[in-house]
């Protein structure tokens, strides 16, 4: 049985979503979300149980592993940035990653796979991005600047115990359950105002979006799908893995496709070219290690994702 921290969130539904279809059974963690999505709600109380878990609660935490088999972890809950002051934002993520590994060694699990994000990678110039570049010791944005130092605690404690731990660097993820806006990247604005038959707005505060501005933006049922993957591929070569569609996808082509699934949504209306701000070449990862230790490939292109995406949106489901 896989658990998953934060299990009933945006990625870690999905996950627990692609474990079910590898045959695991799951226990997933919630703290302050109610809904349970449809795409899970027949498995509950069969292959999926879901406890509320506030991850800071090391007693809480531990309890788990007395009430149920637990052969794996997935980390993904942590406090949203900006929901508190940065000291105390800092310390609940510092806490919850201390009780998972604590947990995974005490419980003698197969593997703990930890969120880390592709934002790691801010100020390396190589792109694609591989996982053995040296990263900067800077950090422009507190989530890599805590995804940092939570990789290298995390693989230090690894190597002392003997737990295997996986670094897991995701990509830009979009889709069913995610927000309807981010301040990274344009997709979810696009498509949603699509659906309402609304322009799509990029006034200030929000970051502007030119036609040529795009990122390694991965549907969130591949990155669902990797993950595990991951968590259950009978041995890693490798501590860390780059999570992602592997390419640059750009705002024309998600525009593009929004034409075809939804032709008589209004034109986004993106300015043509590149974002004068933006750095000369756009980042994706290089997911070379994902394909050879698990055989994973994104099942969704543009189109089918935008495609599915509508379909969700449309059929009024939960944002």
């Amino acid at each position: 049985m896989i658990l998953i921290t934060g299990g009933l969130g945006f990625i870690g539904s999905h996950t627990a979503r692609a474990l079910l279809d590898l045959g695991e059974s799951c226990v997933l963690t919630r703290h302050r979300t109610a809904r349970v999505p449809a795409f899970l709600g027949d498995e509950i109380g069969e292959r999926v149980i879901v406890e509320d878990l506030d991850v800071t609660d090391r007693e809480a935490f531990l309890d788990f592993g007395k009430r149920h088999d637990i052969s794996g972890i997935v980390h993904l809950a942590g406090a949203p940035i900006g929901t508190l002051d940065p000291v105390d934002e800092f310390e609940v993520n510092l806490r919850g990653l201390l009780n998972a590994l604590r947990a995974a060694s005490e419980w003698g699990v197969r593997r703990l796979c930890v969120a880390s994000t592709i934002g790691v990678y801010v100020g390396v110039d190589d792109v694609p991005f591989r996982e053995d570049v040296p990263l900067p010791m800077t950090a422009p944005h507190p989530i890599p600047a805590f995804k940092k130092s939570a990789e290298l605690l995390a693989t230090s404690v690894a190597e002392q115990s003997g737990l295997e731990v996986v670094n897991l660097r995701i990509a830009a993820i979009w889709g069913p359950l995610g927000r309807p806006e981010s301040v990274f990247f344009a997709v979810p604005r696009l498509v949603h105002a699509a659906v309402r038959g609304e322009t799509p707005a990029f006034s200030p505060p929000r970051r502007p979006a030119y036609a040529g501005d795009g990122g390694d933006y991965c549907y969130v049922k591949d990155s669902g799908r990797a993950i595990a993957l991951l968590q259950t591929a009978e041995s890693l070569n490798h501590r860390t893995y780059n999570v992602g569609s592997g390419r640059v996808t750009t705002n024309a082509e998600v525009a593009a496709a929004i034409r075809t699934v939804l032709p008589d949504a209004p034109a986004s209306d993106l300015p043509d070219g590149r974002n004068p701000t933006a750095p000369a070449e756009d980042a994706y990862l290089d997911i070379t290690r994902l394909r050879e230790d698990t055989g994973f490939e994104p099942a969704y292109d543009v189109e089918r994702a935008v495609r599915d995406y509508v379909t969700w949106l449309k059929a009024g489901q939960e944002r």
